[in-house]
């Protein structure tokens, strides 16, 4: 059995980044439908390379796009909850961020049959509210957080966070973190964004991200007997043509490292059948 496995996410946000930071004038809301063009591109090269992969879709867009959800699933991959909408849930109430996951989720059966095993916030920001919710609705396992590179972990409750005394850690849940990083995701590297006075420049040059994805890979198989490295890309984003050919090329690098690609679910199954959980 593969012991070091890539996990190829996308986050189909669509528009729905914009608008949730009120950019929803004609140029911010193009930029986000150029993810529909890219979705056919991105299927394409998956199955070239017959690499199941996971998209975590907020309900909005599914609503907005369904053709090509409907094109996610047939071709196999995994769907999982990314919010009923773009808003991160620490800027929601918890009844606003649960009849979320509610809406989200039954948005999601209805495209694929199956409720979703797996959840990814918005802009990766958890409410103090998240953990509890995702357990009360059933989640196998959570996608947002940085608390290691390879290793999925299980995620604690009950943390307090003190200003100047140490940390109380809370108790690990059954709930299975699958861990993600900015320097493994395709949005920060790539996307000019200016907000106000602020300015994220992004734009960087594909062969020297992709040099950075390959080499964490290879530092995962020289380090450790078992791990999980998520890679986390958006369709707007990774589909412009000069980073699908570095995206093809990812593929191709892991590959030839011996890489096994799991869905997301899949790979927290592996971890869960490896470290089952003890209350």
């Amino acid at each position: 059995m593969t012991k070091h496995i890539a996990c190829i996410s996308f986050d189909f946000d669509a528009m729905s980044g914009m608008v949730a930071r009120g950019l929803k004038t004609p140029t911010p809301v193009s930029r986000g439908e150029f993810g529909a063009v890219a979705i056919p591109r991105i299927l394409a090269l998956l199955q070239r390379h017959d690499v199941k992969a996971s998209f975590f879709i907020p309900g909005t867009v599914i609503g907005t796009y369904p053709r090509e959800c409907e094109m996610i699933v047939a071709a196999g991959h995994e769907i999982g909850n990314h919010g009923w909408t773009h808003i991160p849930p620490a800027n929601l109430s918890v009844e606003q961020e649960e009849e979320g996951f509610m809406r989200s989720n039954e948005a999601i059966q209805k495209l694929t049959g199956n409720t979703p095993l797996g959840y990814r916030s918005p802009s990766w920001d958890l409410s103090t509210h998240t953990v509890e919710l995702l357990i009360k609705h059933g989640f196998f396992y959570e996608s947002s957080m940085m608390g290691h590179d390879h290793s999925p972990y299980r995620i604690r409750v009950g943390d307090v966070i003190h200003d100047d005394r140490p940390i109380e850690f809370g108790q690990p849940t059954s709930l299975i973190e699958m861990p993600i990083s900015w320097s493994l995701d395709d949005f920060p590297h790539f996307e000019y964004l200016r907000m106000g006075q602020s300015v994220a420049p992004g734009l960087m040059n594909a062969s020297s991200v992709l040099e950075n994805w390959l080499a964490d890979f290879n530092y995962m198989t020289q380090t450790e007997g078992f791990g999980i490295l998520t890679y986390t890309c958006h369709p707007f984003v990774i589909g412009r043509g000069h980073r699908m050919l570095m995206l093809e090329q990812l593929l191709h690098g892991l590959t030839k490292m011996n890489a096994e690609f799991l869905t997301m679910a899949q790979a927290a199954q592996r971890y869960d059948t490896r470290e089952p959980f003890k209350s």
